[in-house]
């Protein structure tokens, strides 16, 4: 791991303080590691409960694939009985099921173009990783606006230059500038020109997903991607209780090449599944479980990743909402089951149905990865930036949740008990009535003992008024600037390079502009 420190013009007073404060040093902080227990929602034998009913969903009413090619791949390994089919619907064997999801790796590893930046995830471990998917971004003036791929070229780099982000990311935000069915090919480019870290392809056909796939090759080599995992991708299925064909295309072509997919239904709470948190769940459940599944016979022992991207609906306006209880309460069922069952799983972070980056979006935000943390989910999806339910991404809240996202590092990696004796023995320095900033171990430990966020203000008014009286969103703005002001990028060799862009020019010549 290399620092690298910016260089500022020389300055003096406040400004010149909170400058030295705030320099960027670089740095990259690897998985996380989990110190505290989990948070368990219900009891061991409800956990039972929810499984049962999850496994007589599936053999009763079943679930469709709405692929002719994935049902007879589901027909040819269910040969002896393991799965009924009607047309597009499947009704799944318990037995048979828990087979095929039993081959699914407990956790993987997934190997970046720094080797530095490679990280394993599943069982107490656990990665951060940008918002997915927003047309719109909120910019550096605060102007909403549809998103373009300079946005895009940005918010890699600020996620390569975010120490808490293991990953560059997937659909950082859709560049509306770039005709859809080129869009993939820039997108990939982009994470792997303007970031070591490992990334997110593209699931929107079979076509994208071989493009992203190829391009990983160019980078890796075609031997090493199939036997290494350098990706993890992203498979909605269509709640209620459907897996259509572009995501099964998708996940024919990554987990056929040994690439990690994040089985998520979509799910809207009360809209897609049942008006119920407990009920939701066994939906949830049943979904993932059968994407999982079908990861297995595509691949057995390719990376699945089990999980959701949740909301909850508004039974007034029957918008999605963020940061609820409910989705707390979710988030921790789902948690148990990814235990039981030996699967890492996922779930989204600092999310907020919020317009503005105010108060509601921090309170959405903070409640929503609480719930996530507590509940101990491996990946993390939308763990910066993310505002209006994934309708826009925005620079300084990327730059905020970012920080925030290494004070959940901290909370969740738990108490230094080690730190004990030491600390007890400054008592030995320090008469009844005293105070401690002096003594051998608070000089010693004062950088590291507490954690001492940087775009938190905790000044008094007065020094906080002389400063410039910055909101947090000034404070988000001032720093997204500052990162992509202290960008470095990694340069990626001459001829990889030159292979990557030779080939997006060459695909964005074969495919037409527009959709068919």
């Amino acid at each position: 791991m290399t620092d690298a420190t910016s260089t500022r013009p020389s300055r003096r007073g406040r400004g010149a303080r909170r400058d030295a404060r705030t320099a960027y040093t670089q740095r990259f902080l690897p998985e996380m590691e989990r110190g505290i227990p989990y948070l368990d929602a219900i009891l061991p034998e409800q956990v039972d409960i929810v499984h049962d009913r999850t496994m007589t969903l599936l053999e009763t009413t079943g679930i469709e694939f709405r692929d002719d090619d994935s049902i007879e791949m589901w027909r040819r390994a269910g040969a002896g009985g393991g799965v009924a089919i009607d047309g597009h619907r499947l009704r799944i064997d318990r037995e048979f099921l828990m087979e095929r999801i039993a081959t699914a790796p407990a956790e993987y590893t997934m190997i970046a173009r720094d080797p530095e930046r490679t990280v394993t995830l599943g069982g107490r471990k656990s990665i951060f990783t940008p918002a997915y998917g927003a047309p719109f971004v909120r910019d550096l003036d605060g102007t909403r606006r549809n998103a373009t791929l300079d946005d895009f070229d940005n918010f890699a780099k600020i996620a390569q230059m975010t120490p808490a982000m293991q990953m560059s990311g997937g659909v950082l935000c859709e560049p509306m500038d770039i005709a859809v069915p080129h869009r993939h090919l820039h997108m990939t480019y982009s994470l792997l020109k303007h970031s070591t870290k490992p990334f997110m392809g593209a699931v929107t056909s079979r076509e994208r997903a071989e493009d992203s796939l190829e391009m990983a090759r160019l980078l890796f080599g075609e031997e090493f991607v199939d036997q290494h995992t350098v990706m993890t991708c992203l498979a909605n299925g269509n709640s209620p209780l459907v897996w259509d064909a572009t995501m099964l295309d998708a996940v024919k072509v990554y987990s056929g090449a040994n690439q990690a997919m994040l089985f998520s239904p979509f799910v809207l709470g009360g809209a897609s599944t049942p008006a119920s948190t407990i009920g939701s769940v066994v939906q949830i459940n049943a979904e993932a479980l059968a994407g999982v599944a079908f990861s297995q016979i595509v691949r057995p022992g390719s990376p699945a990743v089990y999980g959701q991207w949740l909301a909850t609906v508004s039974m007034k306006s029957g918008a999605p909402m963020a940061g609820t209880p409910d989705i707390d309460h979710m988030n921790l069922l789902v948690g148990q089951l990814a235990r039981r069952y030996r699967l890492p799983w996922r779930c989204s972070g600092m999310c907020t149905a919020s317009k503005a980056f105010d108060a509601q979006a921090g309170y959405e935000a903070a409640r929503n990865m609480f719930g996530a943390a507590l509940a101990g989910a491996n990946f993390v999806l939308s763990t910066t930036g993310y505002m209006e339910s994934a309708l826009c991404q925005s620079y300084a809240k990327a730059a905020i949740d970012g920080e925030q996202a290494e004070m959940f590092r901290r909370f969740v990696e738990g108490i230094n008990f080690g730190e004990l004796d030491d600390a007890l023995a400054a008592l030995d320095e320090v008469e009844p009535g005293g105070h401690f900033l002096g003594t051998t171990h608070t000089l010693a430990n004062f950088e590291s003992a507490f954690a001492m966020p940087e775009l938190m203000d905790s000044d008094g008014y007065e020094q906080w008024l002389a400063a410039g009286g910055e909101d947090a969103e000034a404070r988000g703005t001032r720093k997204a600037q500052q990162l992509l002001a202290d960008y470095d990028e990694p340069k990626l060799p001459d001829d990889v390079d030159e292979a990557l862009r030779d080939f997006v020019d060459r695909r964005v010549r074969e495919i037409p502009e527009t959709l068919e």
